[in-house]
C-alpha cells in the first residue's frame, strides 16, 4: 500500500481574475504566498517523497511551504489539464463536464489527465511501496485521483469537488492497494 496526501497550490494572481491558467506557469498571490507557507505549518505528517507538479505556481508552493523539510521532485505528469486555447482565459470556458472525453481545443481532455495520472501511480508502485508520498499539485489530477482511487465517475468527483462545496482542508488522503 501507498499513502498519498495531496495537496492543492496556493491562490494565484490569475484566481484572482477569474482566469483558468491551465498549462500556464501561473504566479502566486501575496495570498498565495501566506496560503503556502502556512500549509507547510500546519502539516505535521512526515512524507517519505514530496512531489509536485512542475508548473511554477505548484514548485513556488511546495518549497514555500515544505522546502525547508523536503526534496521536493518536479514531475510533469502532476500538472493542471492542458486548456489549450483556453490556457490563461476565462474560468466560464472551463467547463469540465463538457470535456471530459473531448479535449478542450488543442489541448487535452480530463481522460488525458487521468491516464497521465495513472502513469504516476504506476510509478509510485515501482518504487515507493509502503511509503506516505505527499503531492502538490492542481484541480484535475486531485480529480483524476477521485476517479482512479475512489472509484467515482468523472460526473461524480465534478460534482463533489471541494471547491464547489468550498470545503478546502490542508491535504486530502488517499491510498494504492
Amino acid at each position: 500500500m501507498i499513502k498519498i496526501t495531496y495537496f492543492v497550490h496556493g491562490t494565484t494572481t490569475d484566481n484572482e481574475k477569474n482566469l483558468s491558467t491551465g498549462w500556464q506557469p501561473g504566479e502566486l498571490s501575496e495570498l498565495g504566498i501566506k496560503q503556502a507557507k502556512e500549509l507547510g505549518n500546519l502539516v505535521s505528517k512526515k512524507f517519505d517523497a514530496f512531489f509536485c507538479s512542475d508548473l511554477k505556481r505548484a514548485v513556488d508552493s511546495a518549497n514555500l511551504g515544505f522546502g525547508n523539510k523536503y526534496k521536493i521532485i518536479q514531475d510533469k505528469r502532476l500538472r493542471e489539464c492542458n486548456y489549450g486555447n483556453f490556457n490563461g482565459g476565462t474560468e466560464e470556458k472551463i467547463d469540465y463536464k463538457k470535456y471530459i472525453d473531448m479535449p478542450f481545443p488543442n489541448g487535452e481532455s480530463l481522460k488525458d489527465v487521468e491516464k497521465r495520472i495513472r502513469d504516476f501511480l504506476n510509478f509510485l508502485k515501482e518504487g515507493y511501496n509502503n511509503k506516505h508520498i505527499a503531492i502538490m499539485a492542481h484541480k484535475a489530477p486531485q480529480l483524476a485521483l477521485e476517479v482512479i482511487l475512489n472509484n467515482k465517475t468523472w460526473e461524480q468527483a465534478i460534482k463533489k469537488d471541494w471547491r464547489n462545496t468550498k470545503s478546502w482542508q490542508p491535504g486530502w488522503e488517499y491510498e494504492i492497494k
